[in-house]
């Protein structure tokens, strides 16, 4: 239960500060390791001679598995022990890096990838909310959270300067060794400067549930993104239809449990459900604008892939500077208020992209995804530390892997309906110069990549007119969704300032009672404190 007494919650000392630095690293790899496999994958394609497909799974399988068991991880941890699952997916993830390294052939590294997957959900929520628990003042929770969350986007920044020259040196296999030191870091600091915290009144895992949220999300998240890769089409949506309903089942069984997997009861929370919401549609407009984005840099500014990636560091680095600056503004100044800022600060950036054209410099936009990056930082790290913070301290590994899924649902869907919107409007701006072989013109007009590729094909002139009719339309397309973007922001401002409201600074004293007007006490004002009865803190 949250605590009711007006006491000071005790500062964190110099055990859990290090004990921090151990839960970032791991973070700090995961973000990496996805970026430098994009630039590994040539290398690794040449060697285990992996099919397109084979390339996508590569790449996607660990996104599905990680989305796939993040509630059930979370849950898992509340019941068996955080400290004690993060430790057994510390082990886990470092030999199957060996195992992916190693790989013979793709099928093995699709393999590896899938299992890392699952290990990978058991870091990000068992981390998150031991740090709910390893720092109990609001305003060190609020800055150690800001810390994690930034380790967690400089990874980001970082993995196209490292990927590139441990590629340059040493073969692909080399990319997924990063995450052995790092992970045996943690299994050798973590029993000393970690705590361990579980749910004692936690039972057994409802298995069906597990299931049924497994198909639900895997389902979902799947169909999304061949939806989004492929084109409206009736296989992935069936299987998205199928996602839906196998939800709306888990969703109901819930409500039967005595101990349920994801309770419910964590939506009532309005500075929870707010919060979430509010990462959700976030990543939508982040997910979707920076796929255009990427592309526009490449397809018609002309920027090599590692270019691309060097240049897009100003994101992480902006991301960074708003995750360090919003706790400390949180002190003197609501929550609520500091986030619509952000996501203020977002519109701002969106704008000057919608303001791109195809042959000026790239100055404009690379300052407009740094001013994006910069109001995101801000919203998504108070905004973690509200999910987390405000349910009970049984609870926090479940509202940890719900922050986590709600992340990738949202890139899930920012991808296929923001991309969607803009292919439509690339589509419908592209005018194909006459002559073009009709073969050619249909590769086009399906994305911007195609007509890169078909341009290439056509002899001097009409490949030149064909290129530039696409990137002319390309441009107008990333105006419109950084538009669209820009319209979800203003709304979710709106949201942050209506629903979250009642969260004081984190600076503030609690009240008599310590709580919101909903009932829930927000990670604002302080997280909950572990105790023997509630929480069996101590050495595993």
């Amino acid at each position: 239960m949250h605590s009711n007494d007006n006491s000071p919650a005790p500062l964190a000392g110099r055990r859990e500060w290090l004990g921090l630095a151990v839960l970032a690293l791991p973070t700090l790899l995961l973000s990496l390791d996805i970026s430098v496999l994009f630039l590994a994958l040539p290398a690794l394609n040449a060697d285990l001679g992996a099919s397109s497909t084979q390339q996508l799974w590569i790449i996607d399988v660990y996104g599905f598995m990680t989305a796939g068991f993040l509630v059930t991880m979370g849950s898992l941890g509340d019941r068996i022990g955080r400290r004690r699952l993060l430790l057994i997916g510390a082990a886990c993830f470092g030999l199957l890096s060996v195992v992916a390294a190693y790989s013979t052939s793709a099928e093995m590294l699709i393999g590896a990838r899938a299992l890392l997957g699952i290990a990978g959900a058991t870091l990000m929520p068992s981390a998150l909310a031991l740090i709910s628990n390893m720092f109990r003042d609001a305003k060190q929770q609020g800055m150690a959270i800001a810390v994690f969350m930034s380790c967690f986007m400089a990874g980001s920044a970082i993995g196209p300067v490292v990927g590139g020259a441990m590629l340059t040196y040493f073969w692909w296999g080399s990319v997924f060794l990063l995450g052995v030191p790092v992970m045996l870091l943690l299994l050798l600091a973590g029993p000393t400067l970690l705590p361990e915290f579980r749910n004692p009144e936690g039972s057994r895992l409802d298995l069906v549930s597990v299931v049924l949220s497994l198909g639900s999300i895997l389902s979902i998240i799947y169909g999304l993104k061949e939806l989004a890769r492929a084109g409206w089409e009736l296989a992935p949506a069936l299987v998205l239809v199928a996602g839906v309903v196998i939800g709306a089942v888990f969703l109901r069984r819930q409500r039967t449990q005595p101990d349920p997997l994801l309770d419910l009861g964590l939506f009532r929370h309005r500075s929870f459900s707010a919060a979430l919401t509010i990462m959700l549609l976030g990543s939508v407009m982040m997910s979707g604008l920076s796929l255009f984005f990427i592309l526009f840099l490449q397809t018609v500014k002309g920027l090599s892939p590692l270019e691309t990636g060097l240049w897009m560091v100003l994101s992480a680095v902006g991301m960074v500077i708003g995750g360090m600056a919003a706790p400390g503004v949180a002190q003197k100044v609501r929550p609520a208020y500091v986030i619509a800022a952000g996501l203020g600060i977002t519109i701002i950036g969106f704008l000057l992209i919608s303001q791109v054209e195809q042959t000026a410099s790239i100055a404009m936009p690379l300052i407009g995804i740094a001013v994006v990056s910069i109001g995101a930082g801000s919203y998504a790290s108070l905004g973690t530390g509200l999910v987390v913070g405000s349910v009970p301290p049984e609870q926090a590994g479940s509202a940890a892997s719900l922050s986590e899924t709600s992340g990738e649902f949202g890139v899930a869907l920012g991808i296929a309906a923001i991309g969607s919107v803009g292919t439509v409007v690339y589509r419908s701006q592209l005018e194909v110069p006459a002559g073009v072989p009709a073969d050619v013109a249909a590769s086009a007009e399906e994305n911007i990549t195609g007509a890169v590729a078909a341009a290439a094909e056509l002899p001097g002139q009409a490949g030149s007119a064909l290129l530039d009719a696409a990137q002319t339309a390309f441009t107008v397309a990333v105006q419109n969704v950084a538009m669209v973007s820009a319209s979800i922001a203003a709304i979710l401002a709106v949201i942050a300032v209506v629903a979250l409201r009642s969260a004081p600074p984190t600076g503030a004293a609690p009240d008599s009672t310590g709580a919101d007007e909903d009932g829930t006490v927000p990670a604002a004002t302080g997280s909950p404190v572990p105790t023997e009865a509630s929480g069996a803190p101590g050495n595993a």
